[in-house]
């Protein structure tokens, strides 16, 4: 059985990431121990732990939610970008039958929820995990953890786009081609190639030349 203190972290950090709470939002010990139901000692280290990893930060006295900042995200985009490529690479090599099965299966269960870009949002945070996992490398997936739980930073999804989510899907696609193929640089092109659309997408959603569906 897992921790209180963990717990209250993986709860807290699901709520951001979920976009329950946002950047700049205040996150107050008392209110989040009444939210969860759990005591205030573990919601106490889960917040000092969140700030360490640099999730949430100083407003005066009060913990509020972080934002990246456009050179920040920038940065993100980038080392997501090389590392998820090379996961993508990795995985050509060691998916397994049914790693492979499960990577289609999710491209074209995720179909059906285009025009739902929360739904989607998530159904996409879980392709890319079995893209990690299907690596087969445990330091690798580590270093994508931290990468994606700095994602949760994100206010808005670039799912939310006009058009985005089939884009994405049929990128997915292409991605699930490659490994299925054991080509690993195509796969690891494919991967790249996604995110630097989806960061492209990002971008325009903040300067308001793209709206959201949402």
């Amino acid at each position: 059985m897992k921790p209180p203190s963990t717990d209250a972290y993986s709860l807290i950090l699901e709520a951001i990431d979920s976009g329950v709470f946002k950047p700049g939002d205040r996150l107050v010990e008392s209110d989040l121990a009444e939210r969860f139901g759990v005591s205030r000692t573990p919601i106490r280290e889960a917040l000092q732990r969140l700030e360490t990893q640099s999730m949430l930060t100083r407003d005066g006295r009060s913990l509020i939610v972080a934002s990246l900042d456009y050179n920040q995200l920038s940065e993100l985009y980038t080392v997501r970008a090389e590392l998820e490529g090379l996961a993508a690479r990795l995985a050509a090599m060691h998916a397994t039958p049914e790693e492979m099965r499960v990577l289609r299966d999710m491209v074209e269960d995720d179909r059906a929820l285009i025009g739902r870009p929360q739904d989607m949002a998530r159904a996409n945070r879980r392709f890319h995990k079995q893209v990690h996992l299907t690596s087969h490398n445990r330091f690798l997936v580590q270093q994508l953890d931290l990468v994606h739980r700095s994602m949760a930073l994100l206010a808005t999804t670039s799912l939310a786009a006009e058009g985005r989510g089939e884009d994405a899907l049929t990128e997915h696609d292409a991605i699930v081609g490659a490994i299925e193929a054991r080509d690993g640089e195509a796969a690891a092109r494919a991967l790249r190639d996604h995110i630097s659309k989806a960061f492209v997408t990002r971008l325009k959603l903040d300067s308001g030349e793209i709206k959201t569906t949402v």
